[in-house]
């Protein structure tokens, strides 16, 4: 038998696609802090959405 390829499983898969839309102002500053701190929009946005649901990571 050949072994298993592609990605392993992750334990918390993100399987939810949530479309939001902002403004040019909010855009701005969500990709200023995912330079700034080196991380993608999405994982930015993640953590906003953990902060105000009192979720610390």
């Amino acid at each position: 038998m050949s072994p298993k390829t592609g990605r392993p499983k992750i334990d918390n898969p993100k399987e939810f696609d949530v479309k939001v839309r902002f403004d040019k102002k909010t855009h701005d500053k969500i990709l200023e802090y995912s330079n700034k701190n080196n991380i993608t929009k999405a994982d930015t946005i993640r953590r906003g959405v953990n902060l105000l649901l009192g979720n610390k990571k």
